[in-house]
């Protein structure tokens, strides 16, 4: 089982959200609900998918709900980001994970987006390895773009947002 810690991270400020546990099972990919969701591993996330967030803030998840980007959701993948630190043995630790997504999430935001991170209205948060999840081989950071609450109902990319 891995881990991911998520951070949320608006434009060139402090830490927004707390840190967020994400207990990730290893074995399955993703299942379809009647309504359009999908239960989906961390771990398997990929660039384009549409997460909808929890109603209730748990410290632990093993999955997280994916819809059509035409379906309400707050946050969008758009990057994955193998190999943080070039993946050093031991985990570097939550602060230079952390300074390590904000720079490279910005980075890569524009090219999804459409626009610079820096004239965006839109927000950036990130997945990161937890310790035991780095042990085990996840040293991928996961970028999506948020909201300030509202939601969306399109995928942003190529947006110019």
């Amino acid at each position: 089982m891995g881990r991911r810690t998520a951070t949320r991270r608006p434009r060139a400020t402090a830490l927004v959200g707390a840190a967020l546990l994400t207990n990730v099972a290893v074995a399955g990919c993703a299942w379809f609900g009647d309504d359009g969701t999908n239960a989906t591993q961390v771990l398997d996330l990929a660039v384009g998918d549409c997460v909808v967030t929890p109603d209730d803030v748990q410290a632990e998840l093993t999955d997280v709900t994916t819809v059509a980007c035409d379906a309400p959701h707050q946050m969008e993948v758009y990057a994955l980001v193998p190999d943080a630190l070039d993946g050093p043995e031991a985990h570097p630790g939550v602060d230079a994970l952390a300074a390590f997504a904000d720079g490279v999430c910005a980075e890569r935001f524009a090219g999804y987006v459409g626009v610079d991170y820096r004239d965006s209205d839109l927000f950036l948060t990130y997945l990161l390895p937890s310790a035991r999840g780095w042990s085990e081989g996840d040293t991928t950071v996961t970028c999506l773009v948020t909201t300030t609450g509202e939601q969306l109902i399109a995928s942003v990319a190529g947006s110019g947002r």
